[in-house]
């Protein structure tokens, strides 16, 4: 129940009345599941074609963000250009919502995964972003992730496969399997394996050499969200379950560290590590995040955002900036906003893009910030309008906008 005021400390409010249940509010507000280019030279190999098919917050934190609303399951919406903030655009997006976005940790290279089966890469450069290489799931693409040397991508979807593809060469192949929906995979290269999580309700460890996961770990519920600091790991799962392990021991002791349900209310949307390893965000389908630290659990919070006076939006994505130590969120209102969570204060906020802002990511110097606009699924199928757009945008970050501000960090009772 903190609010933010752009400039100001966080200050004590009321919470919200929650939405009665079965309540025509509550109903509007309960959220559905989450439901070629030529490769160039360099680090994208000689040339050969790449496979498949290739694409506010107002009311309490200000800035009058317009509504993004879909038009409706009757006729078809009012279609606006996104870029209101006048970012760098992605050419060739893909031509479904966009699941994930991810930067690797070397190069200004840039992956998406999308409902469309896709997985796409541009590279941008001064002279521009220009697309260099995209593959295809057999179903919706849900999640990719580089590894550290930004060598290899790997990627999961609703095929129940996990991918793995080597840029230089454009070789891909499956390393892994679920027997459901993979919702997240990331390279652990410290441990030389590929973790994934499924709806499937289990963790899994792949070495890329053998087709039968190394470890398979037992979940409550279905992954949500996770996220890789490494040796941190934190799975939310469904029904608002969090599981935290300390990947350095899991071979010894496959057993959580930390496990219990969130502070928030709702379902849970996306995690996040900090980049000191000392914690976690959560962002849920209520517009609300908490902060969580592992082991000074004094200095957990949570705050709202992302709402409006008559709606609330859910938290789409939530990415920390690798040195400032600040993060962004990613709304369903069509805003990403920058925040500073040491002393408890918004940095700034966007204008809307007037669609769900799905995903965003720092690059690895924290200069640029990638963020996708597309359907979010909020309102069901009958909201997807194939005529919405599904843009993906490079945002060139100014200092001022990601600095921590000092100041007396005011904590008063949740």
């Amino acid at each position: 129940p903190f609010v933010a005021q752009e400039g100001h400390f966080w200050r004590w409010r009321r919470p919200p009345r929650v939405p009665r249940p079965g309540s025509a509010r509550a109903n509007a507000h309960r959220h559905a599941a989450m439901f070629g280019q030529p490769a160039g030279g360099g680090l994208f190999g000689g040339g050969a074609p790449a496979g498949g098919a290739f694409g506010g917050g107002g009311g309490m934190l200000g800035g009058g963000a317009a509504a993004c609303g879909s038009g409706g399951p009757v006729g078809q919406p009012q279609i606006k250009d996104p870029n209101t903030n006048q970012s760098a655009v992605v050419p060739s997006p893909p031509a479904d919502g966009i699941s994930a976005i991810a930067w690797s940790p070397t190069a200004n290279i840039l992956a998406a995964s999308s409902w469309d089966k896709s997985v796409r890469i541009w590279e941008s450069s001064p002279n521009g972003v220009v697309p260099k290489l995209a593959y295809n799931h057999e179903g919706p693409a849900l999640c990719c992730s580089f590894s550290k040397d930004g060598q290899r991508l790997v990627s999961g979807g609703c095929d129940n496969k996990v991918k793995m593809n080597v840029l230089a060469t454009q070789q891909e192949q499956v390393i892994g399997q679920h027997d459901a929906p993979v919702k997240e995979v990331f390279c652990v290269d410290e441990m030389n394996m590929v973790v994934s999580g499924s709806w499937d309700k289990t963790l899994k460890f792949w070495n890329c050499q053998q087709p039968t996961p190394v470890a398979t770990l037992n979940l409550p519920e279905r992954v949500d969200s996770m996220d890789v600091k490494y040796p941190l790991l934190v799975v939310g799962c469904a029904d608002r379950h969090f599981l935290v392990f300390n990947l350095q021991n899991i071979q010894a002791n496959p057993q959580p560290y930390k496990q219990g349900q969130t502070a928030l209310k709702m379902q849970t949307r996306t995690v996040a590590c900090f980049p000191d390893k000392t914690g976690y965000a959560v962002g849920s389908i209520e517009g609300r995040v908490s902060i969580s630290h592992i082991e000074d659990t004094s200095k957990n919070f949570a705050f709202k955002c992302h709402r409006s006076n008559e709606e609330i939006f859910a938290i789409n994505s939530i990415d920390f900036h690798p040195s400032m130590g600040t993060f962004s969120t990613c709304g369903g209102d069509g805003t990403f906003v920058f925040w500073d969570k040491e002393n408890r204060q918004r940095l700034k906020q966007f204008n809307s893009c007037g669609l769900p802002v799905t995903a965003g990511k720092f690059n690895a110097q924290g200069d640029m910030f990638a963020y996708a606009v597309s359907y979010d699924w909020s309102t069901g199928h009958e909201g997807n309008h194939p005529s919405l757009p599904k843009a993906l945008m490079i945002h060139k970050v100014q200092e001022a906008e990601v600095k921590p501000k000092p100041g007396p960090n005011q904590r008063t009772r949740r």
